[in-house]
């Protein structure tokens, strides 16, 4: 790898990604516990390169510490066995209006230089029959954003998992979120957010999507 290669930078700063998530065949072919112990030395050599002492009481346990993140939370979303269980119930109460799960925090990392994205996700959906746990909700955004991720990508996703689970083409997703190799590297601009939205079946009509918007615009986070 050329490091110094214009075209490496250029990719990255300009929030290039591919629409597949680019997995290897063999991405699973060793076990948690495995990787942990392989990306603990390539940590441990990061560290060393960088002119750390790696006996230091300090960071001594650095190297372990940071595996253990990577793989069991922070890009724990990579692994499909993390996926949330997806199960639905018919709409028994037969509630026919848009339900809106806002605010859900999302903590994710870019792709692009591994610095983390903060923010919220904003979903709906309109039953077409079946309903889902309001939780669940949660954890699907939880689940694709705890991987390296683009977040027009992550958005598509979210959106496509709700789809599949209810069987509708009646969702919405909108993403606001912070990306820290915008706001503390590069350009530098702390004040800026990225903003990516997905309006699936009846949330095209404008006049659907207005109201969508309206909602996830109240400001509810005071409530408790």
């Amino acid at each position: 790898m050329n490091c110094h290669d214009k075209k490496i930078d250029e990719i990255g700063d300009n929030h290039i990604g591919s629409v597949h998530y680019p997995l290897r065949d063999d991405a699973f072919d060793m076990s948690d516990d495995e990787k942990i112990e392989k990306i603990a030395g390539h940590v441990k050599a990061i560290i060393e390169l960088l002119g750390l002492d790696t006996e230091d009481d300090s960071i001594k346990g650095t190297p372990c510490r940071v595996a253990k993140m990577y793989v069991k939370e922070v890009f724990r979303g990579l692994n499909p066995e993390n996926m949330p269980r997806m199960s639905t119930f018919e709409n028994k109460y037969k509630y026919g209006e848009m339900l809106v799960e806002k605010n859900i925090r999302v903590f994710s990392t870019c792709e692009h230089h591994l610095l983390p994205i903060t923010g919220f996700a904003h979903v709906a959906y309109i039953s077409s029959g079946r309903v889902i746990g309001l939780s669940k909700m949660n954890r699907i955004v939880d689940y694709y954003a705890r991987r390296p991720q683009v977040q027009e990508r992550m958005t598509n996703q979210i959106a496509a998992a709700l789809q599949d689970a209810l069987q509708t083409e009646d969702v919405a997703v909108v993403v606001d979120a912070k990306h820290l190799c915008v706001n503390s590297r590069g350009i530098k601009d702390p004040d800026s957010s990225t903003v990516t939205a997905y309006f699936g079946g009846k949330f095209k009509d404008p006049a659907v999507r207005k109201e969508f918007l309206s909602y996830i615009e109240l400001n509810t986070r005071h409530l408790y």
